[in-house]
This record gives C-alpha cells, structure tokens and sequence, in this order.
C-alpha cells in the first residue's frame, strides 16, 4: 500500500525566475505565472503548503491582449459607499499602472485562501520596465511555449 506523498518545509527550495512580458498575451501569461506561484509545476506539489517559486516579471507596459479588450475591458474598484462603483479602462491602467495589469490577472487565477493571500502573493514582483533589483537572487529566465508574436 503507497501512502500519499506530502512536501515537508525542508523539502522546499523556492527558486526564482524572470518572465519577459513583452509581446505576450496578458492572461496566458497570467495562467503560466499562477501555475509557478503555486508550485505546481513541480513534482512535489502539495495543495496546502508553499510549495510555489519567485517570479519577476519585467516589461509589464508591453503585454498585449486580444481581440477587442484593449477597449472594452474594465477594472472594478468599490469605495465602500453605496453606489460608489468605479471603473478604469483597460488603456488608463495600463499607461498609469501597468504592473496592476498583470497582478490582478495573477491573483484572479490563484486560489482565494489565505495561503494565496499571505504567501504567494509576496513572491510575485512586476516592473514596468526592463530593470529589477533583484539581480542578487540570480533569477533564471523562463519562457512559455507560443510566447509572443
């Protein structure tokens, strides 16, 4: 009889990786992010544990999306007064904010447990441009099948 194989804390070793996000499409990228956040590309995968890598994802102004969402899509933030809804267009967030764009498309895809909020959102880190600090943690560059075209 096998017994179900659970990741110890000793047996995690976050390692870190730098995403280009110039020329991808937004949530392809998003959904190829969450799956490393969380670790579950890796074949000690355990739901309930940090099991997941760093990302730094650079060049977030360049991501691209499809078809018509560029006009239409829309970013909802409520003020906490009745009726006080707010909506930002796609082209204000990303000219203003355009490290917001890829995080709420990352954070949309992870799960909403407390797991995901306390631990695996400290490991996604988003630049606008083609710069990090984070040359110290010697961060391997990882690309996606299809990327970018």
């Amino acid at each position: 009889m096998r017994s179900t194989y659970t990741a110890t804390p000793a047996d995690i070793e976050p390692r870190w990786y730098v995403v280009d996000a110039e020329g991808m499409v937004l949530g392809r990228l998003a959904s190829e992010v969450a799956k490393i956040l969380r670790g579950k590309h890796k074949p000690i995968f355990t739901p309930h544990m940090d099991t997941g890598d760093h990302v730094i994802v650079i060049n977030a102004s360049k991501v691209r999306v499809t078809g018509r969402k560029a006009e239409q899509k829309q970013y909802f933030r409520h003020t906490g007064y009745m009726g006080h809804e707010r909506f930002t267009p796609f082209a204000t967030m990303i000219a203003k904010h355009p490290e917001r764009v890829i995080e709420k498309a990352v954070f949309g895809m992870l799960p909403k447990t407390t797991l995901a909020r306390t631990q695996i959102r400290r490991k996604l880190r988003v630049f606008p441009g083609a710069e990090h600090p984070h040359a110290a943690q010697q961060p391997q560059a990882l690309t996606f099948n299809g990327e970018g075209k």
